[in-house]
């Protein structure tokens, strides 16, 4: 038998296989579906954005770099001054990667020093897996934060001992938050900061979801004054649904983001050039992400209505694509999703992001308005 590593052995599947199969027997049994299981939006990347990657394809040629075009860095920068108010240096404080998912894995193999006694990552749950995935494969120890409805699913920090501080090299946070919805006030990352600054370890913020609000602008931790220690990590795909492109970029302390341009070319995971012109037209716009807001709040009031009658909570779910909403009547999250399944609405179960995700279900507002509007519908019965 071949070996295989015993940490890539050891993960249990990835929940949303297991969505998957449970919606393709459904469909097996003849059920009609509309899925509000996984976040990817169905409307894909507009068309200013197409054309700019057919365009960029006649001059392809050779390996991308990992740094990126500097017409990339310069139109993040320029995004993030427009945005959040601030100046970064193109050059030493940007650099694209492929997505956010492989440069979020990979950050605990460039700042992780188990022998020197550097090997906690902290992560909060219910949430995305991928940080604590990374920190297993790059011999970390992950330390597990619950994000709790009565704290406002940020996490305690009063709940991690000094000797536990000491040993953290990597915190992440994730705000707005998937899959709860929560926002985090700028005081939060300044706290977080002097902390990272205090103990010396990595405050690594996944702001995948700062564009899709209703309220009002997110927090972002480049908004810090003193971004030492601090490195943010954005992308295109729900802000202009570009899901396949995978484009997005990391931005902060020059230290981070120097190590980040060493380590990349190891790895081969350069954005390819004719991506890169499509990402420079969509930070350039604001236009198609206000309609992006506008498609994803119709959706939200469809569905905010009928689950306001039958008065069930809605924690969180200031932001993002996503309602996190409370199981009623003390039933598992499985089996409530289960029972919704059955009547042809799909949703994801909180635990699918972690023990902490029992007693809620996520609801990920990417159907069309009129597929809402039915399952509002189906909702209205059933509950």
């Amino acid at each position: 038998m071949a070996p295989i590593s015993p940490i890539l052995a050891g993960l249990s599947t990835y929940p949303f296989v297991r969505l998957e199969e449970a919606k393709r027997a459904a469909r097996a049994r003849g059920i009609e579906l509309v899925d509000f299981g996984v976040g990817d939006p169905h409307e894909g990347a507009p068309a200013f954005v197409r054309e700019a990657l057919v365009a960029a394809l006649d001059g392809v040629g050779g390996y991308p770099l990992a740094q990126g075009l500097p017409e990339l860095r310069a139109a993040v920068a320029a995004w993030c001054r427009r945005r959040f108010g601030v100046d970064l240096d193109p050059d030493r404080e940007v650099i694209p990667t492929l997505g956010s998912k492989e440069a979020i894995f990979s950050l605990a193999q460039i700042v992780l020093d188990p022998p020197g006694g550097r090997d906690v990552v902290v992560v909060t749950e219910p949430g995305y897996p991928v940080p604590e995935r990374g920190a297993l494969f790059a011999g970390g120890r992950p330390h597990v934060l619950p994000l709790l409805e009565e704290n406002g699913f940020l996490p305690d920090l009063e709940s991690l001992d000094e000797h536990t501080w000491r040993r953290v090299a990597l915190f992440w946070v994730n705000y707005p938050n998937n899959p709860t919805g929560a926002t985090a006030p700028l005081a939060f990352y300044e706290e977080l900061a002097l902390r990272a600054r205090e103990y010396g370890f990595v405050l690594a913020s996944d702001e995948a979801y700062t564009e899709v609000w209703f309220d009002g602008p997110p927090a972002s931790a480049l908004q810090l004054a003193d971004r030492g220690n601090v490195i943010a990590f954005n992308t295109l795909s729900k802000r202009s649904g570009m899901t396949g492109y995978r484009s997005g970029f990391a931005a902060g302390d020059p230290a981070l983001v120097a190590a980040l341009r060493a380590y990349r070319p190891t790895v081969g995971t350069a954005p390819q050039e004719f991506v890169q012109r499509a990402a420079i037209a969509a930070w350039s716009d604001e236009g198609h992400v206000e309609a992006m807001r506008a498609r994803y709040g119709e959706r939200r009031a469809v569905l905010l209505d009928v689950l306001e009658r039958k008065r069930l909570r809605v924690p969180g779910s200031r932001a993002t694509l996503y309602l996190w909403l409370a199981v009623p009547n003390g039933e598992a999250s499985e089996d409530f999703s289960a029972r919704l399944l059955e009547h042809g609405v799909v949703v994801s179960p909180g635990p699918y992001f972690g023990a902490a995700g029992e007693g809620y279900v996520r609801l990920a507002l990417v159907p069309p308005l009129d597929d809402c509007r039915r399952a509002a519908d189906v909702l209205e019965e059933l509950l």
